[in-house]
């Protein structure tokens, strides 16, 4: 027979052996099927998800009127849009009111027709919100008639929140009117940039770190019953098997369980994908039609996972000796060496330092070095910890006897503990070394505003064409419950000539309370004016003015020129009592310059070009306040836009990716819960007879169970310590190639770890999970044999 032959034959043997062996060969080739088919789930999951993404990014595109063909005037195929979006409960809502001029008018994505006025059409999960009691104030805002819902071709996600609202007294006033858009059709073609090489390498170490555990699973699921397996494989040896065919027989049963893991794992992705719709992460969420893997990728999924469980199980036996009279390992283990095993680490190293220093000014890094040497240091924890766990346990004795019989149980076989919690070291790890490369580059992406919202939580920027007059809306604001104050400011620009030429003068109107926002006062009264001094500004302001002054105040570039009969700016002098006072940051971190006036003092008709702001404080302590007054501001004028005052802002690439990370960091504990449970059932199993016998001879119940905590207790512990070490060395390299100063912020490490010591939680759950199946093989039934 030829070698192929050979080995389709004693493949095809261990696979009849997998589905042949009675009621033990079916459970130990289910165990194995689950948990590959965990794995696989994730894993097609992963491939999933560069497609789910596209997706969302062509529907927002095909919505956007960012670029999309506009018009100067009305036409039968025209329609008005403006973007009203709002926050409720720290959530965003996309809003926009619409208008159609012509019969023609383009239909946004997802809709049937355009709403009326006093209509409003909303997305399905924003449709569930407001008939939730969570959305009792909202209801208060959006309160129009429901004329249809939004299907999918209109929205990013299923949890998208979304409306859009029928007006018929939209209008457009000008070519200078930015916030009203005259369009002819909807679509947006996005040249998105690409990441820079930094982002690309968090990205690149992102898919490594959450995709490692998962093949670390796999690979110790296929190795589920290896004890049970190798008795049954000296058995063959008795029969007249050699040692090269018993370990193909092996790795043919390895190869069934790997076949039924991919259909459980197909499975298991069927029934996320069809669940992923109803979870919206960080208001992201996607369809599930749109959560599809790339065919390449599934094949490619398909072939790697039977491959691999056929190697690993070829690997694991290279030093298992497997006689006719049993099996050697069962004898006292040779002590494991160390030397090879720093080798995976200290290669991966090499493979990282040499693109030290380079940063964002030296080009991409080469993805496949850096993917290397991540998967190297890796898998180095894979292979230190059962060496790490031997010698810790090799000396031990002593304490209670549940501890005694832990202990034991992991001199006698800590291998099978290490394969417990490698995934577990392997995750933390990595997540260490991301969490260390995100705290160093995050002032690089996240940029400070200069906005502070201890001085004031909204900023309401009123249009110039607004219904409702600046100080009216801020009264209305000031009377909602929970707010605590509500501070009115209008600026112009003023010019000793029309059209100014150079740099203007800007001349900001308030009572004294509100000048106070934008400068330091030692005293003000109504009628007083003043010159601010220490301005930093850089815009079309700059130009300052002197007491005695005459200028022209509105609009004074000629923005508004078009009608003959508008009126032009109007003059006025700048008082001779005019104080000198230093220029304050107002709470969205602008330092003003030019004038500062009170209301008798200011000049009348100043045009139709001011910058109005209301700045609102709300008491926190207070429930819904900010709510409450977001709602003053929309039923004022919906055109009004209201902006949250943030400390920060991200970088979007840099804001996905810690999105994705989130996804993934989610899923991967799911993973590790599921496979620890998994793979405690299984030694369990395998335990089956010692612990009848224990119990026999009188062992507590108890302390078996403690004993079972123990073992699975002890090596997460260690495999933790030796985590936190390989994640702190990545992270420090991959900070020095992102040509970031290297700093250890141990509170962050120490987070993590405390959050893979969280997974402690996941081992109190298996464990007591797992006391059901552990006190039936306790039963005495558990040592009758055949």
């Amino acid at each position: 027979m030829s070698r192929l032959q050979v080995w389709a034959r004693d493949l095809g043997m261990g696979t009849r052996f997998a589905f042949g062996g009675g009621r033990e060969g079916w459970i130990r080739t289910l165990l194995t099927g689950v948990g590959v088919g965990l794995g696989v789930a994730l894993l097609l999951i992963s491939t999933a998800i560069p497609g789910a993404l596209a997706q969302r990014y062509e529907r927002g595109d095909a919505r956007s009127t960012l670029n999309s063909e506009r018009a100067d005037a009305p036409g039968p195929d025209t329609l008005l849009i403006a973007r009203i979006g709002q926050t409720y409960h720290h959530k965003d809502i996309d809003g926009h009111m619409i208008r159609a001029e012509g019969p023609d008018a383009p239909l946004p994505p997802g809709l049937k027709r355009i709403p009326g006025p006093g209509e409003m059409a909303l997305s399905p999960a924003l449709d569930a919100l407001l008939k939730s009691s969570d959305g009792a104030l909202l209801r208060e805002r959006l309160d129009a008639r429901v004329s249809e819902i939004v299907g999918a071709p209109g929205l990013v996600g299923p949890g998208e929140l979304l409306f859009y609202l029928g007006s018929d007294t939209l209008r457009k006033n000008g070519p200078e009117d930015y916030r009203v858009q005259r369009v002819t059709g909807f679509g947006h073609d996005a040249d998105r940039e690409g990441l820079d090489p930094v982002l690309m390498l968090v990205a690149v170490l992102t898919f490594v770190a959450l995709l490692m555990p998962v093949a670390v699973f796999i690979a110790t699921a296929v190795r589920f019953g290896g004890e049970r397996r190798d008795r049954r494989l000296a058995a063959l040896r008795l029969v007249g098997a050699d040692s090269r065919m018993v370990r193909r027989i092996a790795a043919g049963e390895a190869l069934a369980g790997s076949l039924v893991g991919l259909v459980l794992g197909t499975g298991f992705f069927a029934v996320g994908r069809s669940l992923v719709g109803s979870v919206s992460l960080r208001q992201r969420s996607v369809f599930p039609a749109d959560l599809d893997p790339a065919p390449w990728l599934a094949v490619l999924v398909a072939l790697a996972v039977p491959a691999a469980a056929v190697a690993v199980t070829l690997f694991a036996l290279r030093g298992v000796v497997i006689e006719p009279l049993g099996v050697v390992r069962t004898a006292k283990p040779s002590r494991r060496r160390i030397w090879w095993r720093l080798l995976l680490p200290l290669v991966g190293i090499g493979l990282l330092v040499p693109m030290g220093g380079r940063g964002n000014d030296h080009g991409r890094f080469n993805q496949w070095q850096v993917t290397g040497g991540v998967v190297l240091l890796l898998v180095g924890i894979t292979v230190l910890l059962p060496w790490l766990l031997e010698r810790f346990v090799a000396k031990m004795s002593g304490g209670p006897v549940s501890w005694q019989l832990a202990v034991r149980r992991l001199q006698v076989n800590s291998g099978a503990a290490a394969r417990l919690v490698n995934g577990i070291a392997v995750a933390v790890a990595g997540a260490i070394a991301l969490q260390m490369l995100f705290a160093g580059v995050e002032g690089d992406y996240t940029k400070s505003t200069g906005q502070d919202p201890g001085r004031a939580a909204v900023a309401v920027m009123v249009n110039r064409d607004a219904q409702t007059p600046m100080d009216e809306l801020a009264q209305r604001i000031s009377a909602v419950q929970g707010v605590t104050r509500a501070v009115p400011l209008t600026s112009a620009q003023a010019a000793p000539q029309v059209p100014a030429a150079e740099e203007t003068v800007q001349v900001t109107i308030g009572t004294c309370d509100a000048l106070g926002e934008v400068a330091t006062l030692d005293s003000c009264k109504d009628g007083d004016t003043f010159v601010v001094t220490g301005s930093r500004s850089q815009d079309v302001y700059g130009a300052t003015a002197k007491p005695g002054d005459e200028l022209f105040v509105g609009d004074v570039r000629g923005y508004g020129s078009g009608p003959a009969d508008r009126p032009g700016p109007p003059k006025w002098k700048v008082p001779a009592d005019a104080r000198t006072v230093p220029s304050r940051e107002d709470p969205t971190g602008q330092l003003r310059g030019g004038l500062l006036v009170t209301p008798s003092a200011a000049p009348k008709e100043i045009g139709a070009f001011p910058d109005a702001r209301i700045f609102v404080q709300v008491d926190e302590s207070g429930p819904d306040a900010l709510d409450r007054a977001r709602n003053a501001v929309f039923k004022a004028d919906p055109l009004v836009t209201a902006m949250t005052l943030r400390h920060s802002t991200e970088a979007a690439g840099y804001s996905s990716i810690r999105t994705g990370l989130f996804f993934g960091a989610t899923a991967v504990l799911v993973l590790i819960g599921g496979s620890l449970l998994v793979s405690q059932l299984e030694q369990l199993r395998e335990r089956r007879r010692l612990l009848s016998s224990l119990v026999a001879f009188g062992t507590k119940r108890s302390t078996l169970s403690l004993s079972v905590l123990w073992q699975t207790a002890v090596p997460i512990v260690l495999g933790l310590v030796l985590a936190a070490g390989a994640g702190v060395g990545l992270g420090a390299v991959l900070m020095s190639m992102a040509a970031t100063p290297v700093r250890i912020d141990w509170a962050s490490v120490l987070g993590m770890t405390a959050a893979g010591a969280g997974v402690v939680v996941v081992v109190v759950v298996v464990t007591l999970l797992s006391l059901p199946p552990l006190l039936r093989l306790m039963r005495p039934d558990g040592l009758r044999t055949e």
